[in-house]
């Protein structure tokens, strides 16, 4: 049986990916996550499994920040990992430096570019910003550092300005360009349109960077892969500031489904997901998709009926593939197969007359919002089945 169904609509509309890399921005953007702080053990654990998963870019934090966050980075940087390690920097002298001192390959190098970062954030001119930026970058060059040159909020910014300012970069010597989308305004119609302009104005690979703020992120991530985006930026669990980031898991399935991409061993991903969830204190919520509690979990008496003959019938792809396992929850929607099935699992055989019995109790319970896991399911089969033997005992003579 296939791990997973392909999308076969694509034959109508054909999409396709070139050279990709995956730089997680987990212990940099999902920190910056309202009430979360990592650990330095906590950091180097989830930088770990992120190279174990196959990784390639591990934007490890923002050094410049803090002398604990200067020692994480340092730490996860000395580790020896597959994995680039990747620092954020704004275009100081000061902030790369911290980067350099921690022993990074790599630096994110931003500054603000839209019209209400230059009034109200930098107060400088357009021709003032890009010098600026390109000081920076010749700096960071100058160290040997690779150095991704992106605007900040340039999903705000002026389709001209930024290609002027992608074309400094280029010429100053960057090894990238971002198309960065800030606050998560992006369509991916729009996301496509920007990251083709891009690619038309340099020739260096493109960094994606989306947020969630209109529930885009994972579709626009794509959708700049599919306009030829290099570099895909990812959180796991999808956390970070406001919304969040586009999800890893998400992120990863989906190259692996509707492109082809199996490069990375997505078998960790709930093991990392489940990781992430206890160091941030952020609890994901119970459908989302692919690690979410409920990912694979079925009630329904009809698809559970299905999933006994073929896996694929209700499920895209199987638990199997990201560490994740199938769960049968009895409720309102649940039948007599379904019940058997359980009940065989846990070594009972069930007449007619008690799976009737236990039936109708499962769905008087669901009527008071209650359904019932396999630890629950076997209570009720106990009470039921012992009942009856102490009825049929008290009637013999």
């Amino acid at each position: 049986m296939p791990l997973y169904s392909q999308n076969e609509w694509t034959k109508y509309v054909p999409s396709d990916i070139g050279e990709i890399e995956i730089c997680d921005v987990t212990l940099r953007d999902g920190e910056q996550t309202p009430g979360v702080a990592f650990t330095k053990e906590e950091k180097i654990d989830i930088a770990r499994m992120l190279d174990e998963i196959g990784i390639e870019i591990i934007e490890a934090g923002f050094p410049a920040t803090s002398q604990g966050e200067k020692e994480s980075v340092k730490a996860i940087a000395s580790l020896g990992l597959n994995a680039k390690i990747c620092c954020l920097s704004r275009a100081v002298k000061s902030d790369i430096d911290a980067v350099i001192d921690c022993g990074a390959d790599m630096v994110g190098l931003f500054v603000g570019t839209s019209d209400l970062h230059l009034k109200y954030k930098h107060k400088k001119t357009q021709d003032e910003i890009i010098d600026c930026a390109v000081e920076a970058l010749e700096y960071a060059k100058k160290h040997g550092l690779i150095v991704r040159f992106s605007p900040e909020d340039g999903s705000r910014t002026g389709l001209d300005f930024l290609k002027r300012f992608y074309r400094a970069g280029e010429a100053a010597g960057a090894d990238y360009v971002g198309a960065i989308d800030t606050v998560g305004i992006m369509t991916p119609a729009t996301m496509r349109f920007m990251v083709s302009e891009i690619r038309k104005t340099v020739k260096l690979p493109v960094a994606v960077h989306c947020h969630d703020d209109l529930g885009m992120a994972v579709a626009n991530t794509l959708a700049a892969a599919e306009a030829g985006a290099r570099q895909l930026h990812t959180t796991t669990n999808g956390i970070g500031e406001r919304a969040g980031n586009a999800a890893l898991e998400e992120v990863l399935m989906n190259l692996r489904i509707q492109y082809g991409v199996d490069k990375y061993d997505t078998t960790k991903i709930t093991e990392l997901s489940k990781m992430v969830q206890k160091y941030s204190g952020i609890c994901t919520a119970k459908n989302k998709a692919v690690i979410g509690d409920h990912a694979f979990a079925h009630e329904s008496g009809i698809h559970i009926a299905a999933l006994l003959e073929n896996d694929r019938t209700y499920e895209v792809f199987s638990p199997e593939m990201v560490g994740g396992k199938r769960e049968f929850i009895l409720g309102k929607h649940s039948g007599g197969k379904a019940l058997c099935y359980m009940a065989r699992q846990m070594g009972y055989t069930l007449s007619e007359a008690e799976t009737t019995q236990v039936l109708c109790e499962i769905k008087r319970l669901s009527e008071l919002k209650k359904s019932l896991r396999r630890n629950e399911l076997k209570d009720l089969i106990d009470h039921v089945v012992g009942q009856k033997f102490t009825t049929s005992e008290a009637s013999t003579p």
